[in-house]
């Protein structure tokens, strides 16, 4: 645990010039300003007033005062220079001037369900594997390689840029577990070890500037867009998670010999099931995602789950004797581009809800669902996510989960952002239809 001594005993030492302090908006974006160090022990105390009337889904301009207030626990100082200056950065809870929680700030979303379930004596672990993809610049999506799942080529710039992002990571004592090339042309990964899920939902945010910055400075442009090529695979972010009680996996069954899950786990994906239709605009909240979300390119599509199933929405990863800790189950809808304080929030929100009703899980599913007619879905009851963004909107309008767990006012905001963005998309004229109608209409 650091304390503000500590704090700025670091800056003394390294020689920091100055503090990023750093919070989101209801969108995902990092937002922020940098303080010089000699207002740093201030800061600390009373926080850094700022206007949030210009924030995405904050205030209006007649309730604009807040106040950043830095987490001491998220420090770290940027391994390159900014302008040849030591940078140093920190993790903010947004206040109001009175010092209580705004209601639009998304890391308090989810500190708020995660103090819900550290009454029960439980931690919530989150484990995201992370995709994206560099191209040239941010212009026009062209590959910078023809590689593919787990191609290796040390002069590939691609590997060389992945490289520092997670050397830069590992360096900011973000453990990094492996990195590899995905599926498609041009498109990286780097995955992250797990941790506690608000921690972890600071993790995301961090590996999302530093691959982008890192990429900018060897003139690369880094995208997590779910879906910048046509006919190539989109970008995931499959979020593993878990629930510890103590040191005890309560997701683990030794006595549970096909899939180890205890009815607790169970119920758990039951919730999912049950309410993710309802917080798939969390997850995938733009209208690119659901370019993304289409049978064939390995994104899940229909409600199911499985252990070897890479079509379902829902993973098991198999058991290995004596990685009792390890045993959890991946999400594997969500996309790079979502609110990670948001997406844990719900889907922790869901899984309770399913735990707390006792929820049934529908029978695994093995088969390659992508193949399956119409008819055999229906056989076997499986559902099947929003198809567009004004469908996910519809879903998520309805959601009593999702408006108790994200509070009147980021639903609200959610809400009306995200209708904006629809109805932008919904009147624009794209080159498709130019190429496709114009010639014969």
């Amino acid at each position: 645990m650091k304390t503000k001594q500590d704090i700025l005993k670091l800056v003394d030492e390294n020689k920091v010039n100055y503090i990023r302090l750093w919070f989101s908006d209801i969108l995902g974006s990092l937002k922020g300003m940098s303080i010089t160090t000699r207002e740093l022990e201030e800061i600390m105390n009373e926080g850094q007033g700022f206007d949030g009337s210009s924030v995405e889904g904050f205030v209006r301009i007649e309730e604009s005062d807040l106040v950043a207030m830095p987490d001491p626990q998220t420090f770290r100082i940027l391994p390159w220079s900014v302008n040849d200056e030591k940078v140093a950065l920190m993790v903010c809870d947004v206040l109001k001037p009175d010092g209580s929680p705004f209601a639009g700030d998304s890391r308090y979303v989810l500190k708020r369900i995660l103090e819900k379930i550290q009454k029960k004596g439980w931690t919530f672990y989150c484990g995201p594997e992370i995709e994206y993809f560099y191209f040239p610049s941010k212009d026009k999506p062209e590959p910078i390689d023809e590689g593919g799942y787990f191609d290796y080529s040390t002069v590939s710039p691609g590997t060389k840029m992945r490289k520092s992002a997670a050397t830069a990571l590992e360096r900011m004592g973000i453990q990094v577990e492996c990195t590899h090339h995905e599926v498609a042309p041009s498109q990286h990964e780097i995955d992250l070890r797990y941790q506690e899920a608000l921690i972890m939902a600071d993790f995301v945010m961090f590996y999302r500037l530093t691959v982008k910055e890192l990429a900018l400075r060897d003139g690369y442009y880094a995208t997590f867009m779910p879906k910048p090529l046509f006919g190539q695979n989109g970008s995931g972010m499959h979020v593993h998670q878990s629930i510890f009680e103590g040191e005890r996996n309560i997701f683990f069954d030794p006595a549970e010999k096909r899939y180890h899950l205890t009815p607790v786990a169970k119920h758990y994906i039951a919730g999912v099931f049950k309410y993710i239709r309802e917080i798939c605009l969390i997850l995938s909240q733009w209208v690119n995602s659901y370019k993304r979300l289409v049978p064939g390119y390995e994104a899940p599509v229909y409600i199911s789950w499985g252990t070897k199933n890479r079509s379902a929405l829902v993973r098991i990863p198999e058991y290995k004797p004596g990685k009792e800790k390890a045993t959890r189950l991946e999400v594997r809808s969500p996309d790079p581009a979502c609110n990670p304080y948001l997406a844990f929030a719900l889907m922790l929100a869901a899984g309770l809800k399913g735990i707390e009703d006792k929820l049934e899980l529908p029978p695994a599913m093995e088969k390659d669902i992508f193949h399956m007619s119409k008819e055999e879905r229906e056989k076997y009851n499986i559902g099947c996510l929003p198809g567009t963004l004004e469908e996910a909107i519809s879903e998520f309008e309805k959601s009593k989960l999702a408006k108790e767990v994200l509070g009147e006012h980021i639903f609200e905001s959610l809400v009306v952002n995200k209708k904006v963005e629809w109805d932008k998309y919904r009147v624009h004229v794209s080159k498709y239809e130019i190429e496709e109608y114009l010639p014969i209409l």
